[in-house]
């Protein structure tokens, strides 16, 4: 076989596997393999996915012309065909040529890069804003245009799921650890703003259908904007690693038609005046440890466990617990109020007055403690408002 066809092989080898490497892995992305980003469900994130497909064109042609410029050299230019390598210190045509191209490039790609990081910190004309809180480990939402707020954790089937000796299959469980108790709902063709901050440590809030991911900062307020073009459910997580339970920290968004989201706002007023008239009514203690048993199982158990025994040193036991079975005022500012230096951390705005009386009179009444103490939502209440429970007694 004469070189030249030697030459010919070769080339046709090299441009076959830059189709199949196409075809793999390109093509594929095109027509929306996971394989590549997520065009999304906001006008950002299609701006982002014009932008990566951009920089991939981009970056294709420059391989196929490196690798072909390169292989034909060494095809041609080998030894065994008489070549000897030239012998010069350096070229200032081909040093201005290597450095003012790959300069021109990048500038043309600045300019549509530029322009989405402008758009994308651009929150300006929002219809309506939502404050974002992450804790370990989960999320709090306040509509700061309609009064509402609540806290959005892991869904009860997923938690069951992920105990240890659990004996239920995860695979069994829809949508496990991708699931919530209280999903984010939002209006469809409005532009909402973000502002995401933290209690404790850096968390991260991303949903890869909106585009982009914040960082939640403690004393920090982050912004951050979107604008769902269609309705849904998307899902995301915490992209933070932020303790021992981090890959349990999912976000659920629902996106809504606006008359269907405004429907959705007038029921959680109503549900927060029925809150409110719990809160000043007298509960018995069968409602408590009924309510309590569910507080305790989505905010509690991923620390002290479902049956009290705790994860020591870190976690420790309730069941016979000195703060649990003594003085009630002590229990209150514990659960409230955190204790410092410890992974305890305090529940005063992350749960309802409710919820903290039913989760202190089930601990204090289940593992065997048995107390027979009662905690009503009316004396979590007065303490917010004093400020202190030590020396309370409901």
């Amino acid at each position: 076989m004469k070189k030249e066809h030697t030459v010919i092989v070769v080339l046709a080898v090299l441009a076959a596997v830059i189709a199949a490497t196409w075809l793999l892995l390109v093509a594929p992305a095109l027509t929306g393999n996971e394989i590549n980003m997520p065009r999304g469900v906001t006008s950002q994130s299609a701006s982002h996915y014009d932008l990566h497909m951009i920089v991939l064109w981009v970056t294709v042609v420059i391989g196929i012309g490196v690798f072909t410029v390169m292989f034909t050299s060494i095809v041609l230019h080998r030894k065994s065909r008489g070549h000897k390598a030239a012998k010069f210190s350096h070229s200032t045509l081909a040093e201005i040529i290597w450095t003012v191209i790959p300069v021109l490039i990048l500038v043309a790609m600045a300019v549509p890069a530029t322009t989405a990081l402008i758009k994308m910190e651009d929150s300006s004309g929002a219809a309506m804003t939502v404050k974002i809180t992450g804790f370990q480990w989960r999320w709090k939402y306040e509509y700061l245009d309609h009064g509402i707020s609540f806290i959005s954790t892991l869904d009860a089937a997923s938690n069951a799921a992920r105990q240890l000796n659990s004996g239920i299959d995860p695979a069994s469980v829809q949508d496990y650890l991708l699931n919530v108790d209280h999903p984010l709902v939002l209006p469809v063709g409005k532009k909402i703003k973000f502002l995401l901050t933290a209690d404790d440590v850096i968390h991260s809030w991303w949903v890869p259908e909106l585009g982009w991911k914040r960082d939640a900062i403690p004393g920090f307020i982050n912004e951050a904007w979107t604008n769902i073009d269609k309705p849904g459910t998307y899902r995301g997580q915490c992209a933070e690693l932020c303790g021992k339970d981090h890959g349990f920290m999912p976000i659920v968004i629902i996106a809504l038609p606006e008359e269907e989201f405004e429907a959705w706002a007038r029921e959680q007023l109503a549900e927060s005046r029925g809150q409110q008239q719990d809160v000043e009514r007298l509960w018995t203690r069968q409602e408590l440890m009924q309510q309590g048993e569910s507080v305790y199982a989505s905010a509690c158990a991923t620390c002290h466990q479902p049956d009290g025994q705790g994860l020591t040193p870190a976690f420790p036991a309730l069941a016979g617990s000195k703060i649990a079975t003594g003085p009630v005022g002590e229990h209150i500012d514990t659960v409230m109020n955190g204790r410092a230096g410890t992974a305890m951390s305090g529940w005063r705005d992350k749960l309802s007055e409710t919820d903290i009386a039913a989760a202190l009179t089930y601990t204090r009444n289940a593992f065997g403690n048995d107390t027979g103490d009662i905690v009503q939502p009316m004396t979590i209440a007065a303490i917010k408002r004093q400020g202190s429970a030590q020396g309370t007694t409901p």
